[in-house]
């Protein structure tokens, strides 16, 4: 999890520092030149983490570079979250901006010590990352400043089990979806329905959600999960299908077995299969897959969670459902459940509730954004 860890926290510390309230920062303390080179460098550093998480599962000396760049990395958050409460806390002071300046410049925490022990803090924290960040000349690590296509990346497998109390601001899209898979119209021998959205969504959340319904229970004879990630192999697919079924395999099983298998399987059942995380972008592998699928009664179901546009374009049986970031009430709601200590909910002042509310505007509305904000801050 580090390196999704550092993509968020890079993304959020580039986010404050170019919020309004890291401006006011700037102006009130001085430290202008030095925040705005720690910005250089992280976002130099941000600009090639989506290479080094591709990377790092094949290559040790990325896996210890990301590793002692997390330390770091996290000092410059700690960092930054200091002075945008100041900052915040400073805006939200009783007057008008004259008032709030002299009270500001006479205010214990904006005394020239503070300001050079700040400025000090924060020209140390830049040059240690620096001095980390440089190494990525040494390792190749690709840039990718500014793009937004989509990576390949190897990933922990996922497993179905979900716990429906953890999940917060989903409960519109899980009917969207049950309302599909039970769709009592459907005359396909097998629809597929793919779930798109970029990474930290929650797609697999959701369709684990839907994996775990009641009524998903008890409307299909099986249901299977499968972990696809990078290797869309159609062999290794299909003993994943077989052993999700609580089938014993040998290792040493041919495809024509593997078939046979899988058929006896699926013969005669409606089923539901959810592919997750898939990034083949090949027609010719899906079709390969799909066509060994075919063997279960109709409305059969399969759900494919994937990043990529061109995937839901090629494995749907029908439009792609697009999983959207949450509105900013189910957003704060999720954070609140993270950060704070079960039962403080009620019990948070004005100022810290603003300040919730700063953080999770600049998560933009993305699940895993919030959650890692919302752990470190616990």
């Amino acid at each position: 999890m580090a390196e999704i860890i550092l993509s968020s926290v890079a993304e959020g510390i580039l986010g404050m520092l170019g919020s309004l309230g890291a401006e006011e920062i700037r102006l009130l303390w001085g430290v202008k030149d030095e925040l705005e080179q720690l910005q250089d460098t992280v976002s130099a550093i941000k600009a090639v983490l989506l290479d080094a998480e591709e990377k790092q599962n094949h290559n040790n000396q990325v896996k210890v570079w990301l590793q002692s760049l997390q330390e770091v990395v996290l000092d410059a958050d700690d960092l930054v979250n200091d002075l945008s409460y100041e900052a915040l806390r400073k805006s939200l002071m009783p007057g008008n901006n004259m008032v709030k300046q002299v009270r500001t410049f006479f205010s214990s925490s904006n005394q020239l010590g503070f300001r050079h022990k700040m400025g000090r803090k924060i020209k140390d924290v830049r040059k240690k990352l620096a001095a980390i960040g440089n190494d990525r000349i040494h390792l190749n690590l690709e840039d990718h400043h500014g793009e937004t296509k989509v990576v390949n990346r190897l990933r922990d497998h996922t497993h179905f089990f979900v716990s429906e109390k953890e999940v917060i601001g989903r409960d519109d899209d899980r009917i969207e979806i049950l309302n599909l898979l039970l769709d009592a119209k459907t005359k396909e021998n097998l629809s597929v329905i793919p779930i798109v959205g970029i990474g930290g969504l929650g797609k697999t959340t959701l369709a684990k959600l839907v994996f775990n319904d009641e009524q998903v229970q008890k409307h299909f004879d099986l249901r299977l999960w499968v972990c696809v990630s990078d290797n869309f192999d159609v062999k290794s697919l299909v003993e994943k299908i077989i052993k999700s079924a609580n089938v014993e395999l040998n290792t040493n099983k041919e495809m024509e077995q593997l078939q046979q298998i899988l058929h006896e399987k699926i013969n005669g059942k409606r089923y539901l299969l959810v592919l997750d995380d898939i990034w083949n972008e090949e027609q010719e592998k899906w079709d390969c897959l799909k066509s060994l699928l075919l063997n279960g009664v109709e409305g059969s179901e399969v759900i494919v969670t994937t990043r990529s546009e061109i995937v839901a374009r090629i494995t749907g049986t029908m439009k792609a459902y697009g999983l959207k970031a949450m509105d900013k009430e189910k957003s704060r709601a999720l954070f609140k459940k993270i950060a704070l200590e079960q039962g403080r909910e009620s019990n948070i002042s004005s100022n810290i509730s603003e300040i919730g509310k700063h953080i999770v505007n600049k998560c933009g509305g993305i699940p895993l954004a919030i959650k890692t904000r919302g752990g470190l801050l616990h």
